[in-house]
């Protein structure tokens, strides 16, 4: 009798985060001020940055670029144009990945790795370029998640998981790199420039195999909402990427939240962890608001924001690495992005071989 094949279960062995040296919050408080100076909404700019609930965040930018002084990088006269930019991702990224990558445990076995990033582009891809600077086989599967916004890193973490499910022997390198900061614009947008004062640079590597201890991953959740398109939009324009982030979102993401149908695929009870991507203060209300949650549930995602800001895909990662410390034995990872769209991920804590 033919043996019935066992589940594979993958499982998050390890996670590395790394941010660069750079903390820019109150240097881009101070210049997002200057866009509106002489205007009533200078005063409203300075007090609702300062209820966001961030302290730090950080940017490859060094020097005089990072301080924003006259002739740099965002003080100049004219906008820096987006083949600077790239050329600065190309420039940055891969050091900052690396680092990330250089926190995990080993990378001895590697058989895959994917990259996701949505704030740059470069040719030979930023997964080449990593598997290279780390020394990984010459024959190591790559893969590049591209431009799906702050849910990749959720996207990511799903796609690792089922690479193993594939190939039980796979041992996944998964790798997100977000570089925020080379993507700001001067405007006299309040709205605009408080969603800039959000994000921050950062990544986050995780290994993902069937077997050691971990966070298991479960069950997947895609979600879109009616009628979002506009909600959130990232646009390649000639001076970078540029962020749309409507006021609507809070309060279409916490009546979403509210309702049974999707309640019942999240399965969030008092037992359930949750690493909920840390796209802003007003978010993490909104997802508390809508599923009822006590007002220390999202803790972990609270804490990230509070210390690093929003680094899109990165974010959720570095949630995750918060609850991995307290092997939690069930939660869900959410993350939303462009459009109005949500990515979820069940996890919970396994000890099996």
């Amino acid at each position: 009798m033919d043996r019935v094949p066992q589940p594979v279960t993958p499982r998050i062995n390890a996670i590395g985060t790394a941010v660069p040296a750079a903390d820019v919050h109150q240097v881009y408080s101070d210049w997002a001020r200057r866009q509106l100076e002489g205007t009533r909404e200078a005063a409203m700019l300075d007090r609702m940055i300062g209820r966001g609930g961030i302290a730090h965040r950080h940017s490859v930018l060094s020097g005089e670029d990072a301080q924003l002084v006259d002739g740099s990088f965002y003080a100049s006269d004219l906008p820096a144009g987006t083949g600077e930019r790239m050329r600065r991702f190309a420039e940055h990224a891969p050091d900052l990945a690396v680092e990330a990558a250089g926190k995990l445990p080993s990378l001895e076995g590697i058989t895959h790795i994917i990259v996701a990033s949505c704030t740059g582009f470069m040719a030979p891809g930023l997964d080449q370029v990593l598997a290279r600077r780390l020394g990984l086989a010459s024959d190591v599967q790559r893969l590049s998640i591209g431009f799906m916004g702050c849910y990749a890193g959720v996207t990511l973490l799903r796609t690792a998981g089922q690479i193993v499910r594939a190939e039980p022997d796979a041992r996944v390198l998964a790798i997100s790199v977000e570089l925020c900061t080379l993507h700001m614009q001067e405007t006299t947008d309040i709205g605009a420039l408080l969603a800039m004062g959000q994000f921050a640079d950062g990544a986050a590597a995780a290994i993902v195999s069937s077997y050691g201890e971990g966070l298991a991953l479960g069950q997947s959740i895609s979600a879109t909402l009616d009628d979002s398109d506009e909600l959130i939009t990232w646009t390649i324009t000639d001076t970078g990427f540029l962020m749309h982030l409507s006021g609507e979102v809070p309060g279409r993401l916490s009546d979403a939240f509210a309702r049974q149908d999707l309640r019942a695929r999240l399965k969030v009870d008092a037992n359930t962890s949750l690493a909920v991507h840390p796209g802003g203060k007003s978010i993490l209300d909104a997802v508390e608001r809508g599923l009822g949650l006590p007002s220390d549930a999202l803790e972990a995602s609270r804490s990230v924001l509070h210390d690093y800001g929003n680094m899109s895909s990165a974010s959720v990662i570095f949630v995750l690495e918060k609850l991995a410390a307290t092997r939690p034995e069930r939660g869900i990872a959410l993350a939303f992005g462009p459009g109005l769209a949500m990515e979820g991920l069940h996890f919970g804590w396994t000890g099996d071989a």
